[in-house]
């Protein structure tokens, strides 16, 4: 039986020295690798800040705080089991307090990068990431 599902997740980005920080799917299958935001699913009772704040050390080590509200988009996709997913992504952009840049081991993400705004269009970003970003580095 197909089943729709609603997941909020909250994102940052992180711009520094004209870099800003992405994360890679953990998934081998995707070719050429996805890369996208830090961030992640929204637990019970959890603030979208807190989310976001806890996922960006989980994902990449590093700690952020001022989150400002950048964005919210919204997308649906299926998934192989035949599952759709409705996806509300809350996008934040965010300072970094502190940390050292590592890779998650053992989740959704196995890589963490700082990578050049100039070299964004020769990445394989995510279109939430990539709509994201385009949002805030137009300002």
């Amino acid at each position: 039986m197909t089943r729709q599902l609603t997941t909020v997740r909250a994102y940052g980005i992180l711009l520094h020295d004209d870099r800003v920080v992405l994360v890679r799917a953990s998934n081998p299958a995707i070719d050429p690798p996805l890369w996208w935001l830090p961030g992640g699913g929204i637990d019970f009772a959890e603030s979208p800040v807190e989310a976001l704040e806890r996922e960006f050390v989980e994902e990449t080590g590093l700690v952020v705080s001022d989150a400002q509200l950048c964005d919210v988009l919204s997308d649906v996709r299926r998934r192989p089991n035949g599952d759709k997913i409705h996806t509300v992504r809350v996008i934040y952009r965010v300072s970094l307090r502190g940390g050292r840049l590592r890779d998650e081991v053992e989740g959704t993400t196995d890589r963490a990068q700082w990578f050049a705004v100039s070299e964004l269009d020769r990445v394989n970003l995510a279109q939430y990431t990539r709509h994201a970003l385009s949002v805030v580095l137009s300002k």
